[in-house]
């Protein structure tokens, strides 16, 4: 299924399918392909950093749910709504968010370039983490390596990614955004 080019369809789409893999997981403390984090760690990033990048850049509270400890199928959800909440707002077509590092943006421009492209890249992680469809959308890979390509440099010196994981010639490009943002493509549980 090719994924919507307007923000909020593309959040509801792209979320839904990591609320599948966040309902499919069975052990939550299992390894991640992320250095140092379990399951349930990809799951508390993204319940985490983005109420404070919407609070702090455009007075927007998310709806705080129960601890990603305590349930982290509640938490993602509670936090997975309330930013689709913001997104459906007919508001929202009205409102900008301020960050010192990327100005002034259309609030859905910001959280669709920055949250829902990274909640489709931690699908991969937790996915990958609790044997799960590790599939993404081929089309939005494509797209986001290109652009991320363009600016390698802004992204390397973020700390946001790893280095860069080279990948077999010929690779798909799931397997090349994968390398690029810094996940070892082949990672498994070992």
């Amino acid at each position: 299924m090719a994924l919507s080019d307007r923000p909020a369809e593309r959040h509801r789409q792209v979320a839904g399918l990591f609320s599948d893999r966040v309902r499919g997981t069975r052990s939550w403390d299992a390894p991640s392909p992320v250095a140092d984090w379990a399951a349930r760690d990809v799951v508390r990033h993204l319940t985490e950093w983005c109420p404070g990048f919407l609070v702090s850049g455009a007075g927007i509270e998310l709806p705080r749910g129960p601890s990603v400890d305590d349930d982290p199928v509640a938490a993602w959800q509670v936090h997975c709504d309330g930013v689709q909440a913001v997104l459906d707002d007919p508001e929202t077509a009205h409102r900008e968010l301020t960050n010192p590092h990327i100005g002034s943006l259309p609030l859905e421009t910001a959280i669709d370039q920055f949250y829902t492209v990274d909640v489709f890249m931690h699908t991969w992680d937790l996915s990958r983490a609790t044997g799960q469809d590790d599939r993404l959308d081929p089309d939005f890979c494509a797209q986001l390596l290109d652009q991320m390509e363009q600016m390698e440099q802004v992204i390397r010196s973020s700390g946001q990614f790893g280095a860069r994981v080279e990948t077999p010639r010929g690779a798909d490009t799931q397997t090349r955004l994968l390398g690029f943002i810094g996940r070892d493509p082949f990672w498994s549980k070992r």
